[in-house]
């Protein structure tokens, strides 16, 4: 099938080299483990916000509870998408129900730690 006139100057004006083209590759983000650009402050606030509402239930100190609110909050806010939300969600509930329990056992002020030295 002979090409047309057309067809042929644009083949012989044309500057794209198919020779150079790259096909794209998607990266997997999932699999890629805590490389050098990846923020690691939601998951130490996490860890913490669990740690300081586990020491609020146990030893019944506010401080810690609002500490352990903090640091879920922190956490939350800091999370990305690909973030577990089941893990994100328990720790923000674990210190709210900290809090909760830590004023239902005793409804008085809270005192800073440094106050009763």
């Amino acid at each position: 099938m002979p090409q047309s006139t057309t067809a042929r100057i644009t083949m012989l004006i044309d500057p794209r080299r198919p020779e150079k083209v790259q096909r794209y590759k998607q990266v997997d983000s999932v699999n890629q483990g805590a490389g050098v650009g990846d923020d690691l402050m939601p998951d130490y606030m996490n860890i913490l916000g669990m740690i300081f509402s586990m020491c609020g239930l146990m030893m019944k100190l506010k401080w810690c509870a609002w500490l352990a609110l903090y640091c879920s909050c922190i956490s939350f806010a800091n999370s990305r998408i690909s973030d577990d939300a089941k893990q994100v969600l328990s720790s923000f509930m674990l210190s709210v129900s900290a809090v909760v329990m830590s004023y239902l056992q005793n409804p008085t002020p809270m005192t800073p730690p440094w106050q009763s030295m």
